[in-house]
């Protein structure tokens, strides 16, 4: 029995049949478990259906080590202002550690039943250069996928895959990405399209003229699952679940309505809308939600903010998002069909102010390097086409500049998490001033273009300047009116 929870509680089980396999999902994250598991949770629940997930662990056994005991069954606990309410979760029917048994995650994506792929491997997943999208044929994970019929990373999956599929005369499947990235499914078709070239240019042209990448938007914050939160549910239920998650009460999934021989389940029967175009929803949701989180997560770290509930409940950064939304991102945003841009606004803050909500600006400011471009610099990139000021976002991106440099306002030391941590600290601990460290981040062309690094080195060497001089909430302070 794990530590601190009574030796008599039963552990969590399933209970619900277990369906028949007709979804692989790449990098089974506690988002997913939050998102898109619960709506086929709900779907197979109503109606019935072969679309049991198999999630499958991309780098480590943890996820699968605590769903085994509980035959994949887990909690998805929501964290409303008023309360928690937890359910249940059948769909995930079994978990694959890819390290483990390359082979066998080849054998269930190929197996004919395997109708869908969804993937959450996060923007590193993809092996790609965010500047441009293209694949990244320098990555370690690619040139090793270009050799061995037994990949690494998630596009050498899809495209081994699909090449056992091609093989046997099997229909491919539909791949559909549930990251936060612009046009994910288009990212995702161009990344596994070249890597499949490079291997054989046939099974390129096959996957390019048979399979399906749908782009999806999905938003529901997830924080990270503690120890306590374990103990809390035990009390609440009754129940040792090893594995749960948490979420917010809200949730969305827009997806493109484009798959392989039209064969999906009845997502629109729970909530998710099915459109032609996703873009302008991706757009709203990755400028108007992730931007403003980065943007809090990493000026909110710098203030000594540890969640961003503690950074909205700060009348200086509730400002600060605030003038975000209203004079920086909207006015260079198209609203999706029927959305109201500042009604959306409203309802962010409302989100990110929900107590219940512990999600911690370390945790959101993961990965920066990949986050900025699809985040952040789209819209500086179109507010200085346009001509306008930007000064909100400019800081925010200067914040994560000082973010990586890897000392805090009081000196302590920050444990970055960036695939380019490294090189990243060292151009920055290499400069001296202010100014030379703006240039020297602005160099990463992974990142900035030498267009958009001239556009802004010098609104940039000034917001530094302030964050230095000042501290990161007498600068955010400084930007709202």
């Amino acid at each position: 029995m794990e530590a601190g929870l009574p030796a008599e509680l039963p552990r969590l089980s399933r209970t619900a049949p277990r369906a028949a396999t007709g979804i692989v999902h790449l990098g089974l994250g506690a988002f997913f478990r939050a998102h898109g598991a619960v709506y086929l949770d709900e779907i197979m629940a109503a109606q019935g259906g072969d679309w049991g997930i198999v999630g499958v662990s991309l780098k480590s056994p943890g996820t699968r080590d605590r769903l085994a005991p509980q035959n994949c069954a887990y909690t998805a606990l929501e964290l409303g202002p008023e309360g928690r309410t937890p359910r249940v979760i059948d769909s995930v029917v079994e978990v694959l550690v890819a390290p483990e048994d390359p082979q066998a995650v080849l054998d269930v994506m190929a197996a004919e039943g395997t109708r869908i792929v969804t993937l959450t491997v996060t923007e590193k997943g993809y092996c790609h250069n965010p500047s441009s999208g293209s694949l990244n044929l320098e990555h370690p994970d690619i040139r090793h996928d270009l050799s061995a019929a037994l990949p690494v990373s998630a596009p050498g999956y899809i495209v081994r895959a699909l090449e056992l599929r091609r093989a046997a005369g099997l229909r491919p499947f539909t791949v559909m990405t549930c990251d936060n990235l612009p046009n994910n499914g288009r990212v995702l078709r161009g990344v596994v399209l070249e890597l499949a070239r490079q291997i054989d240019p046939a099974l390129g042209d096959w996957i390019a003229a048979e399979a399906r990448f749908p782009s999806t938007m999905v938003d529901r914050i997830v924080p990270a699952t503690k120890p306590e939160d374990i103990a809390a549910l035990a009390e609440l239920t009754g129940t040792n679940d090893q594995a749960p998650v948490m979420h917010e009460p809200f949730r969305q999934w827009v997806v493109e309505d484009e798959f392989v021989d039209d064969n999906r389940p009845d997502l629109a029967a729970v909530g998710v809308q099915m459109v032609a175009d996703v873009t302008a929803f991706e757009h709203m949701k990755l400028r108007m939600l992730n931007g403003t989180h980065s943007s809090l997560a990493y000026l909110g770290y710098l203030a000594g903010h540890e969640t961003i509930a503690d950074t909205a409940a700060d009348p200086v950064f509730a400002d600060f998002v605030k003038h975000l939304w209203a004079a920086e991102i909207i006015p260079v945003l198209t609203p999706p069909p029927g959305e109201d841009l500042n009604a959306y606004a409203d309802a962010l803050f409302q989100r990110y102010a929900n107590p219940a909500i512990r999600h911690l600006t370390w945790q959101i400011a993961m990965d920066g390097s990949q986050k900025l471009p699809q985040r952040i610099l789209g819209t500086l990139a179109e507010a200085h086409a346009a001509g306008r000021e930007a000064p909100g976002l400019t800081l925010a991106v200067a914040g994560w500049m000082r973010y990586v440099g890897g000392t805090d306002e009081k000196g302590g030391t920050i444990d970055v998490r960036d695939p380019l941590a490294d090189r990243l600290h060292s151009l920055s601990s290499a400069a001296a001033t202010p100014a030379e460290k703006v240039a020297a981040l602005l160099s990463v062309r992974e990142i900035f273009s030498a267009e958009m690094a001239e556009a802004l080195q010098p609104s940039l060497t000034r917001s530094y300047e302030t964050l230095v001089q000042k501290g990161a909430r007498a600068a955010a302070a400084e930007v709202t009116p």
